[in-house]
């Protein structure tokens, strides 16, 4: 387990999934739709030197996504995935492919819930085929992005709950 600036990475030592557990100051509406909204996305996304070109975004059942992570204007990862299934402000069900790492989808649940104070707290459960696909998925450099990403979401979530007011 991994626990870095109010993320929680979890590993399960008896089955190969990841989840991965976070709070933020802001409601769950505005949360969720900072997950399905694609100008909202690219805008906090990944680590803070690479930048997510969206090129399809569609979080509805059905749906499906691809994007790539760009460094220094060099395309560096690329993503894709379906969607599965959406109930709006409480859950995301969705594949998660990575073409670098072809063996490594997983199925991913994100859950938003209520917190007291307008807050809201954020799992997400990923299951992959294998140990060593859930190896290679961590060792990918995963936290990074993930820590990166939630801290310029809370920044992003502030922005939108004050333009709210």
């Amino acid at each position: 387990m991994t626990i870095t600036r109010g993320t929680r990475i979890e590993a399960d030592p008896s089955v190969p999934t990841v989840r991965i557990v976070r709070e933020f100051d802001a409601p769950r509406e505005l949360v969720y739709r900072a997950h399905v909204d694609p100008d909202l996305i690219a805008r906090w996304l990944g680590p803070r030197d690479t930048e997510m070109r969206i090129e399809t975004w569609e979080m509805r059942t059905g749906g499906e996504y691809r994007y790539t992570a760009v460094r220094g204007g060099e395309e560096i990862a690329h993503f894709y995935g379906s969607v599965h299934r959406v109930t709006e402000n409480e859950r995301v069900v969705q594949t998660f492919g990575f073409d670098e790492m072809p063996d490594a989808v997983s199925l991913d649940t994100l859950a938003l819930s209520d917190l007291p104070g307008g807050r809201t707290r954020l799992e997400i459960l990923s299951v992959v085929y294998d140990f060593e696909s859930r190896a290679s998925m961590l060792a990918s450099g995963m936290e990074t992005g993930i820590n990166d990403g939630y801290e310029k979401l809370d920044a992003l979530l502030a922005l939108l709950g004050s333009d709210a007011s």
